[in-house]
């Protein structure tokens, strides 16, 4: 695989440091440029994250004295300088579909952490292992956009990255509704402790806009191809509750399911023990040996042990049970900024351009 130059289009914030984090020494992408708001463009990279600087692990080097770009009023040199760009920026909905789609028409391929295209019906929205076939609707895209190269895919809200990819494996069961209570860690919401003090001994029942996606979204991920468009699968029935807990990271998801064909606790482990998707036949560089692990402990997963399982990039589940108003409850758990936000994205993006979309 060729090497391609990347730029962090909203690399200031939470999700833009977890992308430079993890592009540090990726074997594929380089980051080439970076790019942020008015407010930052002119300062290098350390100078415009100051005492911000959230992730881990030390700024990379490489990057710690880039200058930082204006996202909108830079975009035609950085489209013209790269392969593509992750976007992740800080702005209205309406001002971020515009300027991903601004990039897009520069011939600029856009892997997207926004959901302000997540429901455009020729954008796909990709969980690698599950739903890869929908980039088949880029040229659908692209032909809209009357682009070469440029095109917009998105991953999903970081929120489903707990539960679907372990109902996924059982919709040969006819999974027909599902109940899942999210519980979500601080830096969903680009914070921490010091930042986000209230949260301290507290839970927050409302995330403004999370249950709309954790319950449509689903649809799209299970969604077929159609007249150039992603149309929503039916079903299953969703309803959701999201809460705001005192959880650095990890979204954890406790999740209860019914079928048309009720399976097995046996049957359910084992499709969840086998099951694996394109990552792993492609040998992505970002993709989890296993996808999903079963704890056997009645007392996990846990965020704090478990978030961090195969780089943060697979996704954990425990406490399989009959239950009495449903057919089966489980609790899942997933890095909310690795798998379910930057790790997912740049995952996506080898999957595109082990694809040939990205040359």
């Amino acid at each position: 695989m060729r090497e391609y130059q990347v730029a962090v289009v909203g690399a200031t914030g939470m999700v833009g440091q977890r992308f430079l984090s993890l592009l540090e020494n990726h074997p594929w992408f380089h980051v080439k440029m970076l790019a942020a708001s008015a407010r930052s463009a002119g300062k290098t990279y350390e100078e415009a994250v100051g005492g911000r600087w959230k992730m881990p692990a030390p700024i990379p080097e490489a990057v710690r004295g880039l200058t930082v770009l204006d996202a909108e009023a830079d975009a035609e040199k950085i489209a013209g300088e790269v392969d593509f760009i992750f976007c992740a920026v800080d702005m209205p909905k309406a001002e971020i579909k515009a300027l991903e789609e601004r990039y897009a028409k520069l011939e600029c391929p856009v892997i997207s952490n926004n959901s302000a295209n997540r429901g455009v019906p020729d954008v796909p929205m990709i969980v690698p292992e599950i739903n890869p076939e929908h980039a088949e609707i880029i040229p659908s895209q692209r032909k809209r956009l009357s682009t070469r190269r440029g095109f917009i895919a998105v991953k999903s809200n970081c929120s489903l990255q707990s539960y679907v990819p372990a109902l996924h494996p059982l919709m040969e069961f006819g999974v027909e509704k599902v109940l899942a209570c999210t519980y979500q860690a601080i830096s969903g919401a680009g914070k921490t402790f010091e930042t986000f003090p209230e949260i301290v001994d507290n839970i927050i029942p409302f995330i403004g806009g999370e249950e709309e996606k954790s319950e449509c979204e689903p649809l799209k991920i299970w969604g077929h191809i159609e007249n150039g468009q992603i149309v929503n699968a039916a079903s299953p029935a969703i309803t959701t509750q999201c809460l705001r807990v005192p959880v650095s990271d990890g979204h954890t998801a406790a999740v209860f399911c019914s079928f048309a064909r009720k399976p097995s606790i046996e049957e359910i482990r084992a499709r969840w023990a086998d099951f694996s998707g394109e990552p792993q036949r492609l040998k992505l560089p970002s993709a989890p040996r296993q996808f999903l692990h079963y704890f056997e402990e009645e007392n996990r997963p846990q965020a704090k042990l478990d978030r961090n399982l195969e780089n943060g990039m697979a996704v954990s589940v425990g406490r399989l049970r009959s239950d009495t108003q449903y057919d089966y409850k489980f609790v899942c758990l997933s890095h909310n900024t690795l798998r379910g936000a930057a790790g997912g994205a740049v995952l996506m993006a080898e999957l595109l351009a082990a694809y040939g979309y990205l040359d």
